[in-house]
């Protein structure tokens, strides 16, 4: 899936940008746990639909690198993963016409934050 490495790429350049400023923290949020549920909702769907890979594990793992966050942020980022991969868990045991239709939203999604959270937060 080329969109992947699209969506992965961007989600690299985000990782790069220096984290918000203090002053824009609270707008700086709700996109990055929305993006950190899509990444979790990402690697379970790709991993049901044949792509044996901790990537999109990984790209969190990397987000929470960068973030360096408290204790009580980084538990509200791990609990966004975990809420898109079990909403996905919950609804999809087979790969199916409609799962595949979920991942491509989904990447197009999640490179839609990742640019805008870029542009928008950094340097």
């Amino acid at each position: 899936m080329r969109s992947g490495s699209i969506f992965s790429g961007l989600v690299a350049v985000f990782l790069v940008a220096a984290p918000a400023t203090q002053a824009n923290e609270a707008s700086y949020e709700a996109p990055l746990l929305r993006l950190a549920e899509v990444l979790g909702s990402i690697h379970y769907l790709r991993n049901l639909c044949g792509e044996d890979s901790e990537t999109w594990r990984g790209k969190m793992e990397e987000l929470l690198e960068t973030e360096a966050p408290s204790p009580a942020r980084r538990e509200k980022l791990i609990a966004s993963f975990n809420r898109g991969y079990r909403s996905f868990a919950g609804t999809y045991e087979n790969c199916t016409d409609q799962a595949l239709s979920a991942i491509n939203h989904y990447m197009s999604e999640g490179a839609r934050i990742s640019t805008e959270i870029v542009q928008r937060y950094g340097n």
